[in-house]
């Protein structure tokens, strides 16, 4: 079986598309259990962040599979499979496995080697072992990838070139309004991102950061990390106080601000920045057009960011990538051929504790001593026998066709394939 990517995201496809396609929390359980009802399918886990879908399936079928996913995807755009085609990107096997290590790493982000996304590959492998459809393959292939986002963040100072998406919209509010030390900021939401923005503009020193949610409890305990104060999200359009910088990011579908609501809280011509991180998105693009206001959404950030130099920080990402990627790829081949190894070893030492038997009871009246050393040097002969086979198989897992290799040796060696299959099987209770 092999590991498919089949996804969506900000390089692929347009803002208005990704929404239609983004997946709240219910979303993501749905879309899991609807795949893992796949005949084809026997894990999956689901990767849904305010830029990218994917879908992570261990399949015994690449093509079933593949049409299944996409069609599902396709079901939640409305369109169907072909019309999404060129939207989506599809990876198999040893592409599926560099494809999550480089997004884990933050290479695959809107913003290049930014750390949320860390976060967000570890809640997708959290939801699908919740739902029970990660099994092994999946739960080390995540891991891995954890560590590689781990390794990449902590070894090289990519954190300082691009530490988010929500850092490098306040950067581009900031040229808006001027720094956020002394400024007013509204937030949006009291999810991950929310977080993120409201400790980024504590940090900076604004003048007040107030809090608007749907779920007052969350609202409440994120203010009180950083001495905020909060408002029912009904009244957002008429709290009183200025507003300098007003951050979205809530999971709500459908539009939540508007011009209007926007316009009720200017003040005088003071410049306002508004930013909408949310997908779908939560502010009317209709706002954009105020005086004095900027927006700044997705698909603009995308727009800016797209061709964002890289740098030393990106280069020693890459090479970390590269060569985890090769070293968990070598150790996935090599776990293939070892259920042939101990197949192969299994079935020597039946034949040779058979021969012994029958020595035994040809020869009953054998000394202690001579039975040992003859039973010695039937175990050496076997074990130099087998010992060329099973090391060189295991040197050529390295490389390619290292599978077929050991499709040979159990050919030659007449392996019953139950035997073979046995050695990875899942124990019962």
């Amino acid at each position: 079986m092999s590991v498919l990517v089949v996804g969506i995201s900000h390089k692929t496809a347009p803002v208005p598309l990704l929404e239609r396609v983004a997946l709240d929390a219910d979303g993501v359980q749905k879309l899991i259990h609807e795949i893992s009802e796949n005949e084809h399918v026997t894990e999956v886990a689901v990767l849904s962040t305010c830029n990218r879908t994917e879908v992570y399936a261990e399949v015994e079928r690449f093509h079933g599979s593949v049409e299944a996913i996409s069609q599902l995807i396709g079901d939640r755009a409305g369109k169907s499979p072909d019309e999404l085609l060129e939207h989506l990107y599809v990876h198999y096997d040893d592409g599926a496995v560099s494809h999550l290590f480089h997004v884990a790493a933050g290479l695959d982000s809107m913003v290049l080697g930014e750390s949320q996304i860390l976060g967000q590959t570890r809640e997708a492998l959290r939801v699908g072992q919740d739902a029970e459809t990660v099994g092994p393959s999946l739960n080390v292939l995540f891991q891995q990838a954890l560590r590689v986002g781990k390794r990449s963040h902590a070894e090289t100072d990519i954190d300082r070139v691009a530490p988010s998406l929500v850092s490098a919209a306040l950067s581009r509010a900031s040229a808006h309004v001027g720094d956020l030390a002394g400024k007013h900021v509204v937030v949006v939401g009291a999810g991950s991102m929310a977080s993120l923005t409201v400790a980024i503009a504590s940090r900076a020193g604004a003048a007040s950061i107030v809090i608007a949610n749907r779920t007052p409890e969350r609202a409440v305990r994120l203010a009180a990390q950083y001495d905020a104060r909060t408002i029912p999200l009904t009244e957002l359009a008429t709290a009183s106080g200025p507003v300098d910088v007003l951050v979205s990011c809530t999971g709500a579908a459908g539009v939540l601000i508007d011009a209007e609501a926007i316009s009720s809280r200017r003040t005088g011509d003071r410049p306002l920045a508004v930013v909408d991180l949310a997908l779908p998105r939560d502010v009317d693009p209709a706002v954009a057009g105020l005086p004095g206001v900027r927006l700044i959404a997705l698909d603009t950030l995308a727009a800016d960011l797209q061709d964002a130099p890289g740098g030393a920080d990106v280069d020693g990402v890459r090479d970390i990538v590269a060569e985890e990627l090769s070293a968990f790829l070598a150790a996935r081949t090599m776990k293939s051929v070892t259920p042939t190894v101990v197949a192969l070893r299994t079935m020597a030492t039946g034949v040779v504790q058979s021969e012994l038997n029958r020595l035994g009871a040809r020869l009953p009246d054998l000394d202690d001593a001579t039975r040992a050393e003859v039973e010695r040097a039937i175990h050496r002969v076997a074990e130099k026998l087998l010992h060329q086979p099973t090391v060189r198989v295991k040197e050529l897992a390295n490389h390619s066709g290292a599978i077929s290799y050991a499709a040979a040796l159990a050919e030659l060696f007449s392996l019953d394939p139950e035997a073979v299959e046995a050695v990875t099987r899942p124990e019962t209770k």
